[in-house]
């Protein structure tokens, strides 16, 4: 088990630390195709939802070719879109490279495949805490490696750091093997691990409590990816220095560290939907102060560290009630599925960013309407019924 969270946890450190960089790049790659913010970001909304849309897909190959095999693959296509997006000269390139194979990359390395096979291993009493572990190693990665590849960009050039990177994410290779022992049918907790992923997907599809954890986590998408990719436009814009816009990223990573670890620990004392709500309302009320006072560095910095307690806290609240209520036979699965919500939000976010900043010349759109929508995700979560379904309580019973 612990060869499994230690593997699994520099795997999400890598491959969530490289994609947390893709922001600092876009004034390079804005140059190399010639364009305004509004392709860039296309191509890196195309990535998130690349991103989501296979997650789903590699919990399918993983339940089937185990998780070694899809997260070298994974490895070797992040390398490669990383590898050849200094090389484009247009648009569509772009969102083929650091777009489709990026995305399709992240997909097959990151939270969806690690995170299940963690979960499988370990007792429902402690796996909001192992969830935590790897969703913080996710926030750790962003701290390390965004400054890294901001220095990169400084001493290199943007397009040369992209080799940078792609090394990076060839590291992977050489974590993958003990999260073999998390391969569905080696440590699955439940008694009902016969049941089959046309039933499982039919039961979380009747479940109005399923379709409100979905919806929600189009919220958290939305919000992160528009954050991660436009933040340090946004501050530079308002007269911020580059390496502080850099430094907010990391701080952000810095503070998600302690935010995703104690979601993931509360997570085993306290009902996972009011911590989710309590999340996304206090993510509008930190928008609503940020966005009304000046972009001083202790603003940016005040900011910066409370985004990061909320960042990616509700993934261990968000996964581990999936686990609780459906169980963890077809999690990567049914929680790709749920992902790949957070990804379509994702997609909006960076897109509608740069979109409304070409259109409008500035992000204050967005700002507003990511305090909307992060109410609306509060709400949402109230009525969850967290409890297992009937075929989890009569196997335990």
């Amino acid at each position: 088990m612990l060869q499994v969270v230690i593997a699994g946890s520099l795997i999400c450190l890598i491959s969530f630390g490289l994609r947390a960089s893709m922001g600092l790049f876009m004034p390079d790659l804005a140059a190399l195709i010639q364009s305004g913010r509004t392709e860039v970001s296309l191509a890196i909304a195309i990535q998130n939802l690349s991103w989501g849309v296979m997650a789903p897909v590699a919990g399918v190959l993983c339940d089937k070719l185990g998780n070694v095999k899809v997260l070298l693959g994974g490895a070797l296509l992040y390398a490669l879109g990383l590898a050849l997006t200094p090389m484009v000269t247009e648009a569509w390139q772009l969102n083929i490279t650091l777009g489709i194979l990026v995305g399709t990359g992240v997909a097959a390395t990151a939270f969806g495949v690690t995170l299940p096979a963690m979960a499988r291993l370990s007792s429902p009493e402690k796996r909001g805490t192992v969830l935590g572990i790897g969703t913080a190693a996710g926030s750790a990665g962003q701290a390390i490696l965004v400054p890294i590849s901001a220095w990169l960009v400084a001493e290199f050039g943007g397009l040369n750091a992209l080799y940078w990177l792609a090394g990076f994410s060839l590291l992977i290779i050489l974590l993958a093997a003990p999260l073999a022992k998390g391969d569905v049918g080696k440590g699955v907790s439940e008694s009902a691990d016969d049941f089959g992923l046309k039933a499982a997907l039919k039961e979380a599809a009747a479940m109005p409590t399923y379709w409100y954890i979905v919806a929600g986590f189009f919220v958290c998408g939305f919000q992160l990816a528009f954050i991660t990719a436009h933040m340090p436009s946004y501050l530079v814009d308002a007269g911020c220095t580059p390496q502080l816009a850099a430094s907010a990223l990391a701080v952000i990573g810095l503070f998600n560290i302690f935010g995703a670890y104690y979601a993931g620990v509360l997570s085993n004392k306290l009902p996972k939907r009011w911590i989710l709500a309590a999340i996304y309302a206090l993510r509008a009320v930190s928008i609503v102060v940020f966005i009304s006072l000046p972009p001083i560095p202790s603003v940016v910095y005040g900011y910066a560290a409370i985004t990061g307690l909320l960042w990616l806290a509700t993934i261990p609240p968000t996964s581990g009630l999936v686990a609780f209520i459906f169980g963890t036979r077809h999690m990567a699965v049914l929680y790709g599925i749920v992902f790949l919500s957070h990804q379509i939000g994702s997609f909006t976010g960076v897109w509608l960013g740069g979109y409304a900043y070409d259109t409008t010349g500035s992000y204050d759109i967005i700002w507003y309407l990511s305090i909307g929508i992060a109410l609306f995700s509060a709400l949402i979560h109230i009525p969850v019924k967290e409890k297992p379904v009937p075929r989890l309580q009569t196997a335990s019973a």
